[in-house]
């Protein structure tokens, strides 16, 4: 079998390059959707974002990006191995491998509840040697041995025990990948789920309600080394994934270190760098973390479109101070451990791009627009995929 994939590998490389430049594009906007997403993982320091959590936590109209990827990745799959039956999409995801990750030999059919998974596709969203150390991908038999992942790049192969695997240890940075399984049974078609929960979430929703983001239960977003919540070290990675940013936390609402974390999550909270604080309310933790990651994917181009906005920045005060420090107390436990945790490569800047507090105020405005757009879509959209039964991209009459 690793035979048949190496011809596979090396056939579908230059064919492949049309869809890695594609692919590179939504590279960025799915590390945002990611950074901005997830939640703890099914592996100790892997945090993953599925479709169906988008839709339970109001961000359902991050789905829209995914689904060109989705289609051509299944073409190109029943392409290669020359499938003579309709594949179905049974899950897809993004997941991130931290310091620390790594996975030992196996197939991806190698529980009984995963039979149903009949092929792989692994789409690498970052690069070795650029954002992580470790983590390379190894076939156990045959050639290619080894992978290097490169964003952009996508490995297909069997999910059974022809194609044993495993994935070496991550040593620095955060691995992205965009990982799809497709089965030959319909019963476990992924789209048919989630047009379900969509027509069910989406049914007594507005457009201005349908994209403001909803926090799930604060136990998804809690991480430690042993993901027991008691851990002495141990964080919220809301918190953390803005804290390596440089940012924190002020929650202007009467609240104290004592306060369910669960709480917490769905406060109004406002942004602070340094002994500067923004003076404008956002609606929630997923809120500030989404503005943040967007400013940090679309960077200096914002401030551009969106230069003329007013702002006000305030300087902390002492009773404000001690209250961010009562809250990171609670919720990153240990800063140091955060950000070994999501710690960059030596030669990544840790803070995207220079930052400038414009560039947050230009990010709120240019998200909107942005969030608006693919909520637009999704409804225009969702009607068509409740006929057919299918999510695909619709050609819509502008």
């Amino acid at each position: 079998m690793q035979s048949y994939f190496l011809s596979f590998f090396l056939c579908l490389l230059k064919p492949f390059v049309f869809l890695f430049i594609r692919i590179l594009i939504l590279v960025k906007e799915l590390e945002f959707i990611h950074k901005s997403s997830s939640t703890v993982g099914y592996r100790p320091n892997v945090f993953s974002t599925t479709l169906s959590h988008l839709i339970a936590t109001n961000s359902s109209h991050f789905i829209i990006p995914f689904i060109p990827i989705r289609e051509r990745l299944k073409d190109k799959l029943e392409e290669f191995f020359k499938c003579e039956y309709e594949l179905f999409i049974e899950f897809t995801g993004l997941i991130s491998w931290s310091r620390g990750a790594s996975i030992g030999w196996h197939s991806d059919d190698n529980r009984p509840y995963l039979k149903q998974r009949h092929f792989s596709a692994v789409c690498y969203l970052n690069t070795y040697g650029k954002d992580f150390g470790g983590g390379l991908f190894h076939f156990q038999d045959g050639e290619p041995n080894s992978i290097v992942p490169t964003a952009g790049d996508v490995v297909m192969y069997t999910a059974d025990d022809r194609n044993i695997h495993s994935v070496d240890e991550i040593t620095e940075g955060e691995r992205l990948t965009l990982a799809l399984w497709f089965s030959r049974d319909g019963s476990h078609d992924e789209d048919m789920k989630l047009i379900s929960l969509l027509s069910q979430h989406l049914l007594h929703k507005n457009m201005a309600d349908s994209y403001l983001p909803l926090p799930a239960s604060s136990n998804m977003y809690w991480f430690s080394q042993d993901h027991a919540s008691d851990y002495p070290f141990s964080f919220n990675i809301c918190w953390a994934r803005l804290h390596v940013l440089g940012y924190h936390i002020y929650i202007s609402q009467d609240s104290s270190c004592e306060s369910d974390v669960s709480e917490l999550m769905v406060k109004p909270v406002r942004l602070v760098r340094g002994n500067e604080l923004l003076d404008q309310e956002f609606v929630n933790i997923m809120h500030a973390l989404q503005i943040v990651h967007f400013y940090c994917w679309k960077g200096s181009a914002l401030q551009t479109k969106f230069s003329n906005i007013d702002f006000k920045v305030v300087k902390v005060t002492d009773v404000q101070r001690a209250k961010i420090s009562g809250l990171n107390s609670v919720l990153l436990n240990d800063d140091d451990f955060a950000s070994r945790v999501f710690c960059s490569m030596p030669s990544k800047e840790i803070g995207c791009i220079c930052f400038d507090w414009s560039g947050i105020v230009a990010a709120v405005a240019a998200w909107e627009d942005y969030a608006l757009k693919l909520s637009k879509q999704i409804h225009l959209l969702l009607p068509y995929w409740r006929i057919d039964g299918a999510i695909y991209n619709v050609q819509l009459d502008e």
